[in-house]
């Protein structure tokens, strides 16, 4: 489907289930290349967010893959393999890795976590460049409805 020489009621017409899983796709691979560009990935960033008490995790307590995996159930994609990045954090010291297989948090991991949230709002700028405040409110709260109106729960 193209938005090229489409009505706006033509385009009222088309399923959003089909430009929201394109609007989706494009979002997350602009992000992650973001991210590369910076030496990091997605999921690198997600296990720092949810091992920090500064962050994500409630009580900044260890996690073994399991527990992250099921923590992040909600936004990891089928393709992250969290072992393979949790063993990059490992080998940049990081992370540090307990008997029980729990993942911690290193000081140098907290500090990398701050660093690579600095990174989130020129992501965000870039993707919201031509879209104004009222405009994007107004879309989240669309997108909310036909979640609503499809059984979905809105967090």
């Amino acid at each position: 489907m193209t938005t090229q020489q489409v009505s706006d009621a033509e385009l009222a017409g088309q399923p959003a289930a089909y430009w929201t899983g394109v609007a989706y796709e494009a979002l997350i691979a602009y992000t992650r290349a973001r991210q590369a560009e910076k030496g990091y990935t997605q999921p690198q960033f997600w296990l720092l967010r949810n091992l920090s008490v500064n962050d994500i995790s409630p009580d900044g307590e260890g996690m073994t893959l399991p527990e992250l995996r099921k923590a992040m159930a909600s936004y990891i994609r089928p393709e992250d393999n969290l072992a393979a990045e949790a063993e990059a954090l490992l080998e940049r010291g990081r992370l540090t890795q307990d008997a029980e297989g729990r993942l911690w948090l290193t000081p140098e991991g907290e500090q990398a976590r701050v660093d690579l949230a600095r990174n989130a709002p020129a992501i965000r700028a870039a993707l919201h460049e031509g879209i104004d405040d009222a405009d994007y409110v107004t879309t989240v709260k669309v997108l909310q409805q036909l979640i609503r109106n499809a059984g979905g729960a809105v967090a």
